[in-house]
């Protein structure tokens, strides 16, 4: 919500200081201007960038709108799971979480996570790490350097959607200048004409710049950085998994292992130790 709420202050920053220096708001409404900048910095964007971050800048963008990325309330659920796979495998054993890593989408266990059920890349990492503990063989040292690995790579994937749209704000200024040189043109064109005409030609103009700076500085720029950040909530969600499953490989007690989860939680969304604690206590596991 707080993305809406920028984005309408933004307009009616720019629009009603326009309004109030005595400005005609239908001068803004040069609708050519709209296509060739949109168009262009549409084009580029397909040019530049993968089917697959493409996807997951629209994702993202649709996840700014709707809640903004990761909240304390999603941690504390995910945090819950680890406990309750801890624990079920030290009450009944490692094997019987064979079932539930094969097939985490048929799990009973993980459907009641939906945070992480619905999260493809958390459900994918926490069960390919789990299944290394379950058939064995896999120190705990050689485990966290592969889960340090995996966690490289899905860092340097999560950073290719912001720094995509980025680019493209930054060509933004560029294109509304394009979009002025071609009005130019056109007043050039128009230039023995009455003198209103070839000021509405200057005027349409100069909308492209204003338009293509505006884009650039109050909408794009901040929307990749607002990606960013969603990125940046993602990478934690998926150390503080790693950190609670290489705890347990370690032999920590299903409480402990989850405390090395939750502390590598930020403070801003990292759920206090009294309820974390009082969430998986309310978790039972009843044995064979």
């Amino acid at each position: 919500m707080l993305v809406l709420a920028g984005i309408g202050v933004v307009v009616v920053s720019v629009i009603g200081g326009f309004l109030m220096a005595g400005g005609n708001l239908l001068t803004l409404l040069q609708w050519s201007e709209f296509v060739v900048i949109g168009g262009a910095s549409l084009g580029a964007l397909l040019i530049s960038t993968p089917m697959t971050v493409l996807k997951k800048i629209i994702n993202y963008l649709l996840n700014s709108l709707k809640s903004g990325g990761q909240t304390q309330q999603n941690f504390v659920e995910m945090l819950q799971l680890l406990y309750e796979l801890f624990q079920t495998a030290r009450v009944k054993g490692l094997l019987q979480l064979e079932p539930h890593v094969e097939k985490p989408e048929e799990s009973e266990l993980f459907a009641k996570y939906p945070v992480v059920h619905k999260n493809h890349h958390a459900l994918e990492y926490i069960t390919d790490s789990l299944k290394l503990l379950v058939v064995g063989g896999v120190p705990a040292l050689e485990l966290e350097m592969i889960l340090d690995a995996d966690l490289e790579t899905q860092e340097e994937e999560g950073r290719k959607p912001g720094a995509m749209l980025a680019k493209i704000g930054d060509s933004l200024p560029g294109l509304g200048i394009v979009a002025a040189v071609l009005g130019i043109i056109i007043t050039m064109q128009s230039i023995g004409g009455p003198a209103s005409e070839v000021g509405h030609h200057v005027a349409a103009a100069l909308v492209g710049t204003f338009l293509g700076v505006l884009m650039c500085y109050g909408f794009v720029s901040p929307l990749a950085s607002q990606i960013d950040i969603q990125a940046e909530a993602e990478d934690i969600f998926l150390k503080s998994i790693k950190a609670g499953v290489v705890a347990y490989a370690k032999g920590m007690a299903p409480i402990v292992a989850v405390e090395f989860a939750r502390r590598v939680i930020t403070t801003d969304l990292r759920p206090s130790f009294t309820v974390v604690e009082e969430a998986c206590r309310a978790i039972k596991v009843k044995g064979n």
